[in-house]
């Protein structure tokens, strides 16, 4: 049993300020959250002076110049090549929005802690107190030499897209904004064994995807790349597409590479005889729209709490159903994704995070669930121990293939 979480400050629960706090100590989330999720733990003992002299001074002081003589050491003799920083402004925080950078930190750790319970990887929440695009970047390259790696997160749409591409650019280790890639990864890997279910080619499928922001831009890049048939998606709009005159400059790249098929109008018109919807967007598909998509058609609505189409409707429909809770089958969990991306990227010193290693990932992900892929199972649990190393080892394969590997 858990101890009784009491505030030492005082007893009527007052903050230094003198106001109450948000809610009292019997609340579980306030009560695991309190002092933080996670902390600093060293690796080596410090037990004595000899264990002093060389974790510290003058030992220390050799691994600095050999570092200074070989830069490349620093992999080999820091931490550099086993942690990633968990890095945002605060300007899309889960479905609370731009809520700052203090805020953040709550869902920064818990990112943190995913990263080291699913992937072994250490990483370290940075919660910035800017939100200018130049600002973000001169800062996160400043702080490049102390990681392996940086994880975007939380980053608001289209700024999200311009920071990912320019720090990529300027850096030589993997940057990876998890919202757009993560999202995309996971979503590819169920649309797959969804595929193989039901004895499709995933050439032949019809997408809609209900968003454009980060996640659906990301998605539908990646579906295209991994040869579905034909992407289109839908703002609040309508659909992305050439004729339209207010599109930002993101949009209008998406407009062309997706809706080969010319679909104008409504998400609502998009669905119809579609074989895969999409969600990523929130709000609320009616479900005649859902009606009338092609028989036997996926269902992914992944809007947290509330997806765009709630199971029990999809259901009347759909063949296979997936949404972004936990508490329904084929959850598409970002958390299967990014632990192992970011270990197997790390493990060969790669430069970048590539297509073609997004796409391992997917593939490695799929085949996790094997013989026992089910309209309920598309997609393995979090917390199966299987998914971590697949994901690692297909990443780490395919950065060697791709040239990205510096070991």
């Amino acid at each position: 049993m858990a101890a009784e979480i009491v505030n030492p400050r005082s007893d009527n629960h007052a903050d230094q300020d003198g106001g109450a706090e948000p809610h009292d100590s019997f609340d579980p989330a306030f009560a695991l959250h309190r002092g933080g999720k996670m902390a600093v733990q060293a690796t080596v003992p410090v037990r004595d002076k000899d264990d002093l002299s060389l974790a510290y001074t003058p030992g220390v002081a050799r691994v600095c110049t050999a570092i200074a003589e070989r830069p490349e050491l620093v992999h080999d003799y820091t931490w550099k090549s086993s942690v990633v920083a968990v890095v945002t402004d605060g300007t899309a925080v889960l479905g609370l929005g731009d809520i700052g950078p203090e805020a953040s930190l709550p869902v920064m750790e818990g990112k943190a802690i995913l990263f080291k319970q699913f992937g072994g990887v250490d990483a370290v929440p940075i919660a910035l107190d800017c939100t200018d695009v130049d600002e973000i970047i001169e800062t996160v390259v400043r702080l490049a030499p102390s990681f392996g790696g940086v994880n975007l997160e939380d980053i608001s749409a289209p700024r999200c897209f311009e920071i990912e591409r320019r720090l990529q650019e300027r850096l030589d280790i993997p940057v990876f904004h998890d919202d757009q890639h993560g999202t995309a990864v996971v979503t590819l890997a169920a649309l797959r064994n969804a595929a193989k279910l039901t004895g499709r080619s995933i050439g032949a499928l019809r997408v809609v995807i209900s968003g454009a922001g980060a996640a659906g831009v990301a998605i539908a890049k990646m579906l295209i790349e991994a040869g579905i048939g034909d992407v289109a998606v839908a703002d609040r709009k309508g659909v992305v597409s050439p004729d339209r005159s207010d599109l930002t400059q993101v949009k209008q790249e998406l407009a062309g590479f997706t809706n080969k098929a010319g679909i104008t109008g409504s998400l609502e018109d998009a669905l119809a005889g579609a074989d895969v919807f999409i969600g990523v967007s929130g709000g609320t598909v009616p479900e005649k729209a859902v009606a009338s998509m092609a028989e036997g058609a996926f269902v992914f609505a992944m809007a947290n709490p509330n997806p765009e189409v709630h199971p029990d409707v999809a259901h009347k429909y759909a063949s296979v159903v997936a949404t972004g809770r936990s508490d329904f089958p084929n959850q598409i969990n970002n958390v299967l994704a990014f632990p192992g991306i970011f270990a197997g990227a790390l493990q060969v010193r790669a430069s970048r995070i590539t297509e073609g290693m997004k796409i391992a990932a997917a593939e490695a992900l799929a085949a996790v669930v094997g013989d026992d892929l089910a309209a309920d199972y598309v997609i393995p649990s979090p917390f199966d121990e299987r998914v971590a190393p697949a994901v690692t080892a297909a990443v780490a394969a395919a950065a060697r293939a791709e040239g990205v590997a510096r070991r």
